[in-house]
């Protein structure tokens, strides 16, 4: 069984929705289970218990989210010190509103997390342009949700479901190379 450590920040549950999108595509693969924690909630030890983590961000400033920061900061700072979660699975998902197709900043809001996953020494699973819903809201990097209209004005109902696609298709992928490597000793 491999499981995965969904954690994010979300503002006003653009992000949120992305979470739960993921961790449906998650659930839809044998063998695979899928944990949410806020991140202002999460600890080292559900990062130890788990095979892939992956992190979820809305857009500030055009980076992430301070609780996704100061999470990974206090809580991911000693597992680095100790090499603990090397070989385990890594991902990410952004979700923007300012000007610029992508949420102004999403990429590298998602390029910020990534940087930290891979300093961890985790394998990075990418989003393929294949995947259901990358034209809408994929980045090679991760899917990506714009949670206002281009003219930053609310949409009406807040994120549409139709933008999750890419979240659920990107946990679909992220299961599948978590389960192909849970319980393989990867670096020794």
């Amino acid at each position: 069984m491999a499981g995965i450590l969904i954690v994010y920040a979300s503002d006003h549950d653009g992000t949120g929705k992305m979470a739960r999108a993921l961790a449906q595509g998650v659930e839809t693969v044998e063998g695979c289970s899928a944990t949410l924690i806020r991140a202002e909630e999460a600890q080292a030890g559900d990062v130890l218990a788990a095979d892939a983590l992956v992190l979820g961000s809305p857009v500030h400033m055009g980076s992430m989210d301070w609780r996704m920061k100061k999470f990974i900061d206090t809580q991911c700072g000693g597992l680095w010190m100790g090499d603990k979660v090397q070989g385990k699975v890594g991902a990410v998902f952004a979700c923007g509103s300012g000007y610029g197709g992508a949420g102004a900043g999403a990429e590298l809001t998602m390029l910020a997390m990534l940087n930290n996953l891979a300093e961890l020494g985790m394998i990075l699973v990418p989003m393929t342009k294949s995947s259901p819903g990358y034209a809408q809201g994929g980045l090679q990097w991760g899917a990506y949700a714009r949670a206002h209209n281009p003219d930053i004005s609310p949409i009406k109902g807040g994120l549409p479901e139709e933008l999750t696609e890419p979240a659920r298709a990107h946990g679909v992928h992220i299961a599948r190379v978590a389960a192909a490597l849970a319980g393989k000793e990867i670096f020794g």
